[in-house]
């Protein structure tokens, strides 16, 4: 028999919500287990069956995520140093043209719309937006594995041609803060510039790793997180991911 688990972190396990959506389900009577309306802190274990109002999911059918194409200049989350947050970014003017969604624009959607990871300031390309904290979980959770895909253009602080020593120690076997890093995919794109996949986010990850084996990262864009792409997305404008898209 399984210890009993706090309800909210069962329900984040099983995929039905994050911990925090559980939260507030649980405070609107949205919860049941096994008929019974469920209290906050209440523990459970695998053989209780957990029962979802359908307000909850529908509410959690209308909440959006969105992608941008973050420029340069812009912090992935709350305000910092005078820098704005991206989350300015999104207002109608700067909707993509093409963005295939049905959704319209509505100021409420930006309540609540939090980063799914980030991007340093001096980067651009792919950064989530969303409502939705299963989303927020797949992205940046503790056992996630969605991959992250970068182009990186570098110089050589040393001279010459990176040693294909570098190149593999930069594909497995580097730490970072005490930990050894997941091993990574990491190949040149062209003559200056790189093509990393990762699928860990640590801060300034791959600028730190070019440092380490003598490069200089000049320029780092990401474009693709998981199964979605950043394609044609101009940067600065946004759009919503659409229902047919999974990361």
């Amino acid at each position: 028999m399984s210890e009993p688990v706090r309800l909210s972190k069962r329900m984040s396990e099983l995929g039905l919500s994050s911990r925090r959506e559980a939260d507030e389900w649980i405070e609107r009577g949205w919860v049941l287990v096994d008929g019974v309306a469920a209290v906050l802190g209440q523990k459970v274990t695998p053989a209780n069956q957990i029962t979802i109002q359908k307000a909850a999911t529908q509410e959690q059918a209308q909440r959006v995520t969105v992608l941008i194409n973050k420029p340069i200049g812009y912090v992935s989350g709350q305000a910092e140093d005078g820098y704005e947050p991206a989350v300015v970014l999104i207002k109608p003017e700067n909707r993509w043209i093409d963005d295939r969604s049905p959704l319209r624009f509505q100021r409420e959607q930006l309540r609540s719309l939090v980063p799914a990871g980030r991007l340093d300031i001096d980067s651009t390309g792919m950064l989530v937006l969303t409502q939705d904290g299963r989303i927020a979980k797949t992205l940046i959770g503790e056992d996630s594995l969605i991959e992250k895909e970068y182009l990186v253009r570098v110089q050589s602080m040393r001279g010459g041609r990176l040693p294909d020593a570098d190149l593999r120690l930069l594909n497995h076997g580097m730490h970072m803060d005490g930990k050894a890093l997941k091993p990574a995919k990491v190949w040149w794109q062209n003559e200056d510039q790189l093509r990393f996949i990762l699928r860990e986010g640590k801060k300034r990850q791959i600028r730190r790793m070019c440092e380490e084996v003598g490069l200089n990262v000049v320029a780092l864009k990401r474009i693709r997180i998981g199964n979605v792409v950043l394609g044609d997305l101009p940067i600065g404008a946004w759009r919503y991911l659409t229902a047919q898209e999974a990361f």
